[in-house]
């Protein structure tokens, strides 16, 4: 760069200042760098430096070598303990299930008794009203022709305990989500994923790997069973989910079907906990009805289909 003359001079007499952006792009090692190596090529190192030298490195050698040995024996040395842990939840999560599955079947058989007292103790026009409010509701078992959904991973996927290659080619929560809504759309009455009976406060969402429906686990293949009219198969096909599951399959290998299905027998859902609604006090039903009466159909909602933000969608 060129420094202006004020003195209005010859412009053949500028002071011409250097450029250091470019001088240090040319030369970007310190000239105190170039002068110690240099000097090391031309100076060789003395011979007490080079004894001194060897053993220094190879106890750094040594030393390192050690600590890589010792990690391994740590590790290997902890590996049946943790093995062991590990063998002790799944005892343990295996006895809790089974626990769960006998309180209820227990709960059924209870659920059972106490409804053939209230219908004996009920005239026949209200235990009947009764019976189909519980039946739309998801609060009774129920039984008829409809649709079975079945969705399952593609094949050559990897243990789902760690979760590797999770994605496209395993089916999500917002899948069956997704599912669920489309038959309640297409008119179904009554649905149910692997044996879980949806109603108007189900949930289904996810918490790590594993699809958890009212917060019970369900793992694939998934059946999604729907109680409802002759045309629910055909309106399910017509929807946006079956199009959008029918795509995945065919581009990640997930297995989507819909069948046709007679005689499908759903369980009720269990009894919801109240928190706001108390007993009547009149220990007789209003004959009005008023509370009672409603869609019999959980509608849409049933599904729990607020996003959840431990889960993806496609």
């Amino acid at each position: 760069m060129s420094a202006p003359n004020r003195d209005g001079g010859d412009p053949s007499a500028r002071v011409y200042a250097p450029d250091f952006l470019t001088e240090l792009f040319r030369n970007p090692l310190d000239p105190g760098y170039a002068d110690a190596a240099a000097r090391r090529r031309t100076v060789r190192p003395s011979r007490v430096r080079q004894l001194l030298g060897r053993p220094v490195s190879l106890v750094v050698i040594v030393v390192i070598g050690f600590l890589f040995a010792v990690a391994y024996r740590e590790t290997m040395a902890e590996e049946p303990g943790r093995a062991k842990a590990r063998a002790g939840l799944v005892a343990e999560i295996k006895q809790r299930e089974a626990e769960t599955d006998r309180l209820t079947a227990r709960a059924d058989q209870l659920r059972e008794e106490v409804s053939r007292q209230r219908d004996a103790a009920l005239g026949g026009s209200q235990a009947s009203r009764l019976r189909n409010l519980e039946a739309g509701t998801g609060l009774g078992r129920v039984r008829g022709d409809g649709v079975v959904v079945r969705l399952a991973d593609a094949a050559g996927d990897k243990d789902a305990v760690t979760g590797a290659d999770a994605g496209p080619s395993r089916v999500l929560y917002s899948d069956l989500q997704k599912v669920a809504n489309a038959l309640w759309a297409a008119g179904a009455e009554a649905i149910a994923i692997n044996g879980q009976r949806l109603t108007a406060t189900s949930t289904i969402r996810s918490a790590g790997e594993a699809i958890l429906v009212d917060y019970r686990p369900v793992t694939g293949p998934y059946e999604v069973s729907a109680i409802g009219p002759g045309s629910m198969r055909d309106r399910f096909d017509e929807s946006s989910a079956a199009d959008l599951m029918r795509t995945v399959s065919r581009r990640n290998g997930l297995s989507f079907g819909v069948k046709d299905a007679d005689n499908l027998t759903l369980p009720a859902a269990p009894q919801p906990r109240l928190r706001y609604a108390e007993p009547s006090v009149s220990p007789s039903p209003s004959p009005s009805g008023s509370g009672a009466v409603g869609s019999t159909s959980p509608g849409p909602s049933g599904s729990g289909t607020s996003s959840s933000p431990s889960g993806g969608g496609r």
